[in-house]
């Protein structure tokens, strides 16, 4: 539908073309009667249609601007709604910078779909039919002739494409790798500053782009080729017509204004042809893209058979009951029959060495994962059952490296409740105690921090994460390492806030056994994803 407006335009413009055609071979068989030029209406009429015809095309090239631009917008829209909406562990073998490269690159790749390759497949097809049908009223043989013609440059493009597609393919592959080699460099600088690879790790990311320059000249070359088939198609077609039009003129049968008009109906054939071999090019990058964007993890899909509901949100029990779930096939069973209670308020924590499935639990809790086996209910009712939206309610999550993003640190607090009010900001703020750092910046909480929260410290960064919870204020509250990677002092400073953040709430707490006894609470061990010890912890 998006791409209506530009085949129309395209139709206009073909209707437009074959006019002037008509004028400016009026106008040369005119000049070649005998008494020269009579009449100037045709220039004037050639003049006005390439007025028209100019419109026409600014037209097209807009409409075909919109289409792209709808196209991709719809596009990044699904594509980043798969990336929020699936699970960690589905995207832990992807790299970061592969997920750019298809959220951005591969996504722009694709404007060529809509904006020319889909108005040119129409186009490469209506086109011809229009201006065989008025050459045909003309002159059927040349119609024919043009026909024939028309046929070979398919064929060609099919030949050449075969190789286009392949050489884009791995044109995207070469610049994946370049993009995710670079973003791992640029993180690990230091690193590689600190043991003198800078120079080693620059020739290696120079190869990587020679490595792209030189795949991207191949894709190049295959379209020069495909292009390549139309000239000599048209060149065919042009001597073709000439040799007969130049035997009927010495024959003294050639009536010379429709020889000059199918001769000049000619490129105005191709025209479109052209315009579809090189949209051609924009499909088989739309290909490579497609593929990309088609590896992306898929949606959850929606229990069929069980009404959604929500539950309340004024005091949460959990209960896990012979519940198994499987990320790999080959790791074996991150959980296997694992069952446990927590009561409204009460605190549970989940410890037991890495890979013993506590994140798991608190994976499926925050609805990234669902059970294999047996089920996990809030307040009675199964989680799988819970409209998304309620359960995102009753639940605050403070993990080992909180996610900041390039704004203000009032900003990144509001993200948990876009509309709190200033006075609840400052609250959640003051419970979090991050007024003591936060009056030794510039502007205070209006001070600007960078993507992953460049400019704070870990601890400064784990305090705005709290002060998140606090201002969510939600019932249900899950804590995955919290303390994890602070020093001793600040890890002191902010168990006092959590200890606070905690009070009157459920909790679910993961934590390594060596550092589950800074927390109170009912504790329970885990091992292979089952239940090794529980134990009340002091």
């Amino acid at each position: 539908m998006a791409a209506r407006p530009v085949v129309l335009w395209g139709l206009l413009g073909a209707a437009l073309a074959l006019g002037q055609a008509g004028c400016m071979a009026l106008v040369l068989d005119a000049a070649l009667a005998p008494g020269g030029i009579g009449s100037l209406w045709p220039l004037g009429g050639f003049a006005a249609l390439a007025v028209m015809r100019t419109l026409a095309a600014v037209a097209a090239d807009h409409a075909a601007f919109a289409a792209g631009a709808t196209g991709r917008r719809r596009l990044r829209s699904e594509a980043m709604a798969r990336l929020l909406h699936a699970a960690p562990q589905a995207l832990r073998d992807v790299h970061t910078g592969e997920l750019i490269t298809i959220v951005i690159d591969r996504i722009e790749a694709l404007d060529g779909l809509f904006a020319r390759w889909l108005p040119a497949s129409v186009l490469a097809v209506a086109g011809p039919v229009l201006v065989l049908a008025v050459v045909a009223w003309v002159d059927p043989v040349a119609a024919l002739v043009l026909v024939a013609a028309g046929c070979a440059v398919p064929l060609g493009m099919v030949v050449a494409g075969i190789g286009a597609g392949a050489a884009a393919r791995s044109q995207f592959h070469a610049m994946a790798r370049l993009q995710a080699r670079f973003l791992d460099r640029v993180r690990g600088i230091a690193t590689i500053v600190a043991h003198g690879a800078a120079e080693r790790e620059a020739v290696a990311l120079g190869s990587a782009a020679d490595e792209l320059r030189w795949r991207t000249m191949r894709v190049l070359r295959v379209a020069f080729l495909s292009g390549s088939c139309l000239d000599v198609a048209m060149v065919a077609a042009i001597v073709i017509l000439a040799v007969r039009y130049g035997a009927a003129w010495s024959a003294g049968a050639l009536a010379v204004g429709p020889a000059l008009f199918v001769l000049l109906a000619v490129s105005e054939f191709f025209a479109p042809l052209r315009a579809f071999a090189l949209a051609y090019q924009d499909r088989l990058h739309a290909t490579a893209a497609a593929d990309a964007l088609a590896s992306l993890p898929e949606d959850p899909p929606a229990p069929p058979a069980r009404e959604v509901r929500s539950v309340s949100a004024q005091g949460v029990s959990v209960v896990f009951d012979n519940v198994s779930l499987t990320w790999d096939a080959a790791r074996g069973k991150a959980l296997d029959g694992l069952s446990f209670r927590v009561p409204s308020g009460e605190t549970l924590v989940l410890a037991g060495p890495s890979g013993a499935g506590k994140s798991s639990v608190l994976e499926i809790l925050l609805g990234f994962a669902r059970p294999d086996a047996g089920r996990v209910t809030i307040n009675g009712a199964d989680i799988a059952d819970l409209v998304p939206a309620s359960l995102s309610r009753l639940t605050a999550w403070v993990g080992q490296r909180p996610v900041l993003f390039a704004g203000t640190i009032r900003d990144n607090i509001l993200f948990a409740r876009p509309e709190a009010s200033d006075d609840e900001i400052a609250r959640a703020a003051r419970a979090a105690r991050m007024e003591e750092f936060a009056a030794d910046l510039p502007l205070g909480l209006e001070t600007l921090v960078g993507e992953g929260g460049y400019g704070l410290s870990g601890g400064q960064a784990q305090r705005v994460a709290v002060a998140r919870a606090f201002l969510k204020d939600a019932p249900l509250l899950l804590l995955d390492e919290p303390t994890a990677h602070l020093d001793p002092a600040t890890e002191a400073d902010l168990l006092d806030s959590l200890r606070r953040l905690l009070a009157g709430r459920t909790v679910i707490l993961a934590s390594h056994a060596a550092a589950a006894h800074l927390f109170s609470g009912r504790r329970l061990d885990l091992r292979n994803g089952r239940t090794d010890v529980e134990r009340g912890v002091a």
